[in-house]
């Protein structure tokens, strides 16, 4: 295919669709549980609601929401930590869009701008470089966030700082990797899953070879998907048929982009650049080993954690939010007390209503309380 409409013809998607049932209800069929399948990218879990997808699919195949939005995993005390940078008089604090609105403890980014910090939107990491630039009285500090999709950016415009002798730009590392993470939520007992929908974006960089030992060790198929709704169909369908099959392997359905070895350049750059931290703290899953990177000695002049005196406390979310178990697939949105009135777009109480990628915010724009209710509709 090599037209945008051929990805979304209704013919082929009723084709698909009716192969996935077919399978499913002869997997099923001496099955009392449905088969849950997780789509790890957030982007996939917007597409999957912009298109209505969910509500195709056979009541027996239960799609799990999984934690690969970035902004949505961050801890409520690292958004703490890069507000005490950003109210510093002397600090231009630069942000992808997305967290600017993410609440911390006391406030929001975008509410501390409103309150005189200097925080500005970029749409990338060269951006916040070039505000350095134009700004040498200043401190310009990029909030880094992100899965591999966009830490080679960062560690390139890092590079690029060190050979300009840029002396006024850092960096707040908050970067992180899926693999890890993966593994943690395969070796929680409570979360039953039986394959995945690997994300696209990522496998791009990192490739098809880091998935193996779900397959391997944990028995459980991986796709790596597309993002157009045939990509996904035919994504599920293939992981239902590893499952009617009874195998379990890694296989790649966007071929158009995903290699097996990911990008060597951009897997250089990274390694140049990052090394994983001992620990990282995520939303929901709590502290998960070599999960985040920090940026190696060699680099550390634009390391904003070295360059800053930062509180590095540990918040807890509030009780009554849910984000936690939201993100590990344990509670759909519409479940939580808060979904819709309290917690909305509008007036955001938790990371995955503000997100472009977090799932509060799919149910909410597209399916709101009854997106679980599976009603029949044509594709």
């Amino acid at each position: 295919m090599k037209f945008i409409d051929e990805f979304r013809d209704h013919t082929r998607a009723r084709q698909t669709l009716e192969h996935i049932t077919t399978l499913v209800e002869k997997i099923c069929r001496d099955r009392p549980a449905p088969l849950r399948i997780m789509e790890v990218c957030g982007g996939h879990t917007h597409a999957i609601f912009h298109y209505g997808l969910e509500a195709m699919l056979p009541k027996q195949l239960e799609l799990i929401h999984g934690p690969g939005c970035p902004v949505c995993v961050l801890p409520m005390g690292r958004v703490d930590d890069c507000l005490a940078i950003a109210e510093r008089p002397e600090v231009i604090l630069a942000t992808f869009g997305d967290a600017i609105r993410v609440p911390g403890s006391r406030k929001s980014l975008l509410q501390a701008k409103a309150e005189g910090a200097d925080v500005r939107i970029v749409y990338s990491p060269m951006d916040a470089l070039d505000l350095a630039i134009r700004h040498p009285e200043r401190e310009v500090v990029f909030f880094g966030l992100g899965f591999e999709t966009t830490i080679p950016s960062t560690a390139l415009t890092i590079t690029q700082a060190q050979r300009q002798r840029i002396t006024n730009f850092s960096v707040f590392c908050n970067h992180i990797t899926i693999i890890p993470t993966l593994k943690a939520i395969l070796e929680n007992p409570d979360h039953r899953l039986d394959g995945f929908l690997g994300p696209g974006h990522v496998s791009m960089i990192i490739g098809t070879e880091p998935y193996r030992f779900i397959a391997e060790h944990y028995r459980c198929p991986v796709v790596i998907s597309g993002f157009e709704p045939l990509d996904i169909l035919q994504s599920l369908l293939m992981v239902v048929r590893q499952l009617h099959d009874g195998r379990a392997e890694v296989e790649n359905q966007y071929q158009r982009l995903v290699s097996r070895d990911g990008n060597p350049a951009a897997l250089q750059a990274v390694h140049e650049v990052y090394e994983s931290r001992q620990s990282c703290e995520w939303r929901g899953l709590g502290p998960i080993e070599d999960s985040g990177m920090q940026i190696r000695q060699a680099y550390a002049a634009y390391d904003a954690e070295r360059k800053f005196s930062l509180p590095n406390q540990q918040v807890a979310d509030p009780e009554a939010l849910r984000c936690g178990e939201v993100l590990t697939g344990n509670l759909k949105p519409w479940q939580c007390e808060l979904f819709g009135s309290q917690c909305s777009p509008e007036s955001p109480c938790g990371a995955l209503m503000v997100s472009s990628e977090g799932a509060c915010a799919a149910y909410f724009q597209y399916g709101g309380p009854r997106a679980e209710q599976h009603e029949e509709v044509s594709p």
